[in-house]
């Protein structure tokens, strides 16, 4: 009898633990799609938890204030998923690194790029618009930049570990940087139509022949 009651105990314990992050996640999408059609600026506590179908005090409860719900929003759209996984941790990313020729390499980050734009440019752009007078959205849009020079930064180490790079290091993280943002994936395919596909080689292209050796790129 003891046995059955530790066990029936471990399966509810399992099962709420499901229960709040599957509550969580639906929060999350809310507030993400709130964020992107409405503003962040607009968008209220109530309003994420009336979308999501749960109560205010479950909202609170779970990410305490809209600051910490758009961090965690962000965390999750960047990362496609809500696993507690760093972006250049990922399998995918690991898989990129893994590629010995630098320019396959540059090819395959600008197509994995070119996929999470579509997730990250929306709540990017509803973020910039709030950012002028809501200092949480100031706040994460500085975040968001500094994530991603650390990001670059680990792609550009790894980059001049090939011995394949014709930049420094520094300049090929400022590089990676400075394009990756999402704003030209915004102009680009969203306001001058281009193809993802037209994009992806454009921007693998361009930063092959600015950030490989011409020796390594006339192979490649």
């Amino acid at each position: 009898m003891v046995e059955t009651v530790k066990g029936q105990r471990r399966y509810d314990s399992s099962w709420r633990k499901e229960q709040a992050r599957a509550t969580q996640r639906a929060v999350l999408r809310s507030a993400h799609d709130l964020f992107v059609s409405q503003g962040y600026g607009r968008t209220t506590m109530v309003d994420v938890a009336r979308a999501a179908g749960v109560s205010v005090e479950t909202v609170y409860g779970a990410f305490r204030n809209k600051a910490t719900l758009l961090h965690r929003v962000w965390d999750v759209t960047i990362g496609g998923d809500d696993e507690e996984i760093k972006y250049h941790e990922r399998p995918e990313v690991q898989a990129l690194l893994a590629e010995p020729d630098l320019a396959r390499r540059l090819a395959a980050q600008a197509a994995l790029f070119t996929a999470t734009a579509h997730r990250i440019v929306p709540l990017i752009l509803a973020i910039q618009g709030a950012a002028a007078s809501e200092s949480a959205a100031a706040d994460m849009l500085a975040e968001i930049g500094r994530q991603r020079l650390a990001g670059m930064g680990v792609m550009a180490r790894a980059a001049a570990a090939t011995g394949h790079l014709a930049v420094s290091e520094q300049e090929c993280r400022d590089i990676l940087w400075a394009t990756t943002d999402g704003m030209l994936w915004q102009h680009l395919v969203n306001n001058l139509a281009w193809g993802d596909h037209q994009f992806e080689a454009w921007l693998g292209a361009m930063w092959t022949r600015m950030l490989v050796a011409s020796d390594n790129a006339e192979q490649a």
